[in-house]
């Protein structure tokens, strides 16, 4: 079971972590929600929990609970500029379908 990310995500990871001035590093995970069942969850992480499963790609911590890895096995997260817009990409295998937005999917 792994997480990973590109050499693109990691760049801004470590530089929000930068500014942020503290944190150990990205937490990601799901939950239930939207019209397809579920979305990611992403946040900057000051601490590690007890049954907290963490994967290091590029220097940069990924950490994710139990629960979600079940849903973002072999997901990597890489971060993109499309025009004027940018942010991180989930490329998550396990997806079966997506709403029309994009927000939610089902595995």
């Amino acid at each position: 079971m792994s997480i990973t990310l590109t050499a693109a995500a990691a760049d801004r990871v470590r530089q929000v972590l930068g500014n942020r001035g503290k944190g150990v590093g990205l937490r990601l995970g799901v939950k239930t929600t939207g019209c397809s069942g579920m979305a990611y969850i992403m946040e900057y992480a000051d601490a590690l929990e007890a049954d907290d499963i963490v994967f290091e790609d590029h220097g940069v911590k990924l950490i994710v609970s139990p629960k979600s890895l079940v849903y973002l096995d072999g997901t990597e997260l890489d971060y993109t500029r499309e025009g004027l817009n940018e942010g991180f990409k989930f490329n998550n295998p396990n997806v079966k379908d997506m709403c029309g937005c994009g927000e939610s999917f089902n595995v």
